[in-house]
């Protein structure tokens, strides 16, 4: 039997796949939820709220004409935190991204409070986005 937190995880990724950005801010995402993207590209930084988050993530969608997609690979969880393998993919401007990430996650009371995105290829990952 998976850990609540794994199908939370993987719940919420497929939300996001498929594009429900209102479960991800009714269902997932605490209200001081905080979303890090490293890196220097336009999109790096610190989101704060569901709001910020979800508008980072229709920018993703609008950036890559709806091209963005993700993949989980695997998912292992415990009682605060979950991490999530990932295959990540996308097109814009003639440029491909295809790489790996890891995305973890801190929960607390069945809800996404913290997630931080690291891609396999940082360099990669801005240039895609710059």
């Amino acid at each position: 039997m998976a850990h609540p937190n794994e199908e939370l995880a993987r719940e919420g990724i497929a939300a996001f796949q498929r594009g429900d950005l209102e479960a991800l801010q009714s269902k997932y995402f605490a209200d001081d939820i905080r979303y890090h993207v490293p890196g220097r590209s336009p999109v790096a930084g610190t989101y704060e709220g569901p709001a910020q988050v979800i508008g980072l993530f229709i920018r993703f969608f609008e950036l890559t004409g709806g091209t963005l997609s993700i993949g989980a690979h695997d998912v292992v969880a415990g009682d605060e935190h979950a991490v999530a393998l990932l295959t990540t993919r996308a097109e814009r401007n003639g440029k491909r991204l295809d790489g790996n990430e890891v995305l973890i996650c801190h929960i607390r009371d069945g809800k996404f409070v913290e997630i931080w995105t690291q891609p396999s290829d940082q360099y990669a990952a801005d240039e895609f986005w710059s």
